[in-house]
């Protein structure tokens, strides 16, 4: 076959690409290539090229079918560069996006809530009882609250402290005035936030205004970010009086501090020790003047922004759950880095967000409060930005002959209703992009009903935009549907099974693994609060992966997954094929970051539910 190469890299990728390419192909222009080539050899150069693949790489491959007709095979790295047919832009805009993504106009928004609830996530953690858990302060057993403070957690978790210091921050202000407030931040701004604190301390104070109901809408919306990024709020299941949550349109008026933890109403707790919990003896990040710098220069932008402040945020569920997304999966990715310097840290400033244990297993102070919150809050910035272009810079499905030929017609009678749904999927494409699409497949056992899913799910999409998720109720079930779909997608010969491994993926759990990780757990969570960062945690924890190879050439921008090549391989397949306990996390995640990868990988795929009659009626919500 003859094949034209075509790159649009940019930066090192540009000289990286052409060391791959001149190696298989004649160079017969700066960025083209042609040559004559097997399949095998083509296969080959396009595994080379994702090996090396960035946000700067941009290569097509087009297949020379005749005089006047080509054929876009395929294209490695960013296919913004191209078309669907493969032809280069001239010119560009943004105009003509914004009407059709309706996803990007609140990206600034959920950015900047993500990044402003950053600076703030985690200032509790300045209290005198976690710093003493840390080692940043001596726990001084001579006073009362160091005889009488044994536990390894606190009366109050930190993200409630944060959810109140900064609500004794924002007072009675307006949403302009508490963030201009942030722009003039100096270090009388501390001294306030001391002196008013007293009317905001849980378990000392009485009758505590609740944040959700008088707070500014954009102020409530950071409220709800900092509480919840760790857990979502949750009555504790061994207090009696068990709140009535079916008619209560917003449940947030009778949120209360054991929502957060069930310790601060099913414990009893010396008098001591709850003062200690509201003690800043090290001060509070509001006295670091890199902080300081940092939160100024981001308030002084979200003040320039038009866009926040023309909506209720805080009831647009959709922004509230990526802000929370970006800032869960920003604090993951910071807590997770083996090592930092603190050079971002006011060193005057001695408080401390977690700590690591060295080679000798000798624990030590690891990251500087103020320092943590700010790279947290530039981090969650940058992921809400990349999450509307995440599905480009995805592998999606190459070319597969198998679902675009008709059935056969000795096989017509069984299997014909397979093209009349492909047909009508094909007509319907374009109104699916601005409606979506819901629909059923109902044919007796034996029709073909997960290939004609596959053939529905193919004709739907765009040339090479193809990615779905199949989902499943039992696990017997996905292995074989897995193995059927490579079967019958690509075939069983050696160079076919190749290409199904890069297309196709199986995530299945081993009930014994989990079973056995479950008695584990509370070690595991004991552990973690001990290191000062429940964060650190992995996202995928329980899972048993059964994958094939993927090359694993995500952007640079995306280096917030880096560490976690399990969530890497499950967002690259173009088909995964899983049981569905591994999509549920997505609106089920109660605690840690469970719902972070399957909320990723189901913005950017498409879902198949195969096999509903193997869920009970509880499962269909």
């Amino acid at each position: 076959m003859i094949v034209t190469l075509i790159s649009q890299c940019e930066k090192k990728a540009l000289a990286r690409t052409r060391r791959v390419l001149d190696a298989f192909a004649d160079r017969i222009g700066d960025n083209t290539w042609q040559t004559v080539i097997t399949e095998d050899g083509l296969l080959a150069l396009k595994k080379l090229l994702r090996q090396t693949a960035t946000k700067n790489t941009a290569v097509s491959c087009h297949w020379i079918r005749g005089r006047r007709r080509s054929e876009l095979l395929w294209v490695v790295g960013n296919r913004s560069k191209f078309n669907h047919e493969g032809v280069v832009p001239v010119n560009f805009t943004e105009q003509e996006i914004l009407k059709k993504e309706s996803f990007l106009p609140n990206t600034e928004v959920i950015a900047f809530l993500a990044a402003i609830a950053g600076y703030f996530h985690d200032v509790g953690k300045s209290n005198r009882l976690f710093q003493e858990k840390l080692g940043a302060i001596k726990n001084n057993e001579d006073t009362e609250a160091g005889k009488r403070y044994k536990k390894k957690y606190e009366p109050l978790r930190h993200e409630w402290i944060s959810l109140r210091l900064f609500q004794a921050f924002v007072d009675q202000q307006t949403d302009q005035q508490w963030l201009q407030s942030l722009v003039d931040i100096n270090h009388q701004t501390s001294e306030k936030l001391i002196h008013s604190l007293p009317n905001y301390q849980d378990l000392l104070t009485e009758d505590i205004t609740n944040p959700f109901e008088y707070l500014p809408p954009i102020a409530k919306m950071v409220a709800w970010l900092i509480v919840s990024h760790h857990r979502l709020p949750q009555f504790p299941a061994k207090l009696d009086n068990q709140p009535n949550l079916d008619n209560i349109d917003d449940w947030q008026k009778i949120f209360e501090p054991c929502w957060n933890s069930s310790q601060a109403a099913t414990e009893e707790w010396d008098l001591s020790v709850t003062q200690a919990n509201w003690q800043f003896p090290l001060g509070t990040p509001f006295d670091s003047a890199f902080w300081q710098t940092n939160i100024s220069t981001l308030a002084k932008r979200m003040l320039s922004s038009r866009n926040l402040f023309d909506n209720q945020w805080h009831d647009n569920l959709f922004t509230q759950h990526l802000a929370r997304l970006a800032l869960m999966l920003a604090d993951h990715a910071e807590s997770s880095k083996v090592e930092v310097d603190n050079s971002n840290s006011d060193r005057n400033f001695l408080v401390y967000a977690n700590t690591d244990k060295d080679e000798q297993g000798n624990r030590y102070l690891k990251q500087k409060l103020d320092e943590h919150n700010i790279h947290v809050s530039n981090l969650a910035y940058s992921v809400a930005c990349a999450l509307p272009s995440l599905q480009s810079n995805l592998k999606t499905l190459d070319r597969v002959k198998a679902l675009e030929r008709p059935v056969p017609e000795k096989y017509k009678f069984d299997f014909g209703w397979q093209d009349k749904a492909t047909k009508l999927a094909k007509e319907i494409k374009e109104t699916v992009k601005t409606h979506g699409f819901f629909g059923i497949s109902m044919a007796s056992t034996g029709k073909g009903k997960t290939r004609a899913n596959a053939k529905i799910m193919y004709a739907l999409s765009e040339q090479d935009q193809c990615r779905f998720n199949v989902a499943l109720g039992l696990r017997t079930l996905s292995i074989q549907t897995a193995k059927a779909l490579k079967a019958d997608l690509f075939g069983d010969d050696e160079k076919s099974q190749q290409q199904a491994q890069e297309n196709i993926a199986l995530l299945v759990g081993s009930q014994a693994v989990r079973d056995l990780q479950q008695i584990n757990l509370a070690q595991e969570n004991s552990t973690a609060t001990d290191k000062g960062s429940e964060s650190q945690e992995s996202l995928l924890k329980d899972e048993t992966v059964l994958l094939e190879n993927l090359s694993i050439g995500l952007s640079e921008e995306y280096e917030w997954l880096a560490h976690e090549k399990k969530i890497l391989r499950l967002l690259h397949a173009p088909i995964l094929v899983s049981t569905i306990d591994y999509l549920m996390p997505a609106t089920e995640g109660i605690r840690g970051g469970r719902q972070i990868a399957p909320m990723l990988r189901l913005l950017s795929s498409d879902l198949v539910l195969d096999e509903p009659d193997d869920f009970s009626s509880a499962d269909f919500p």
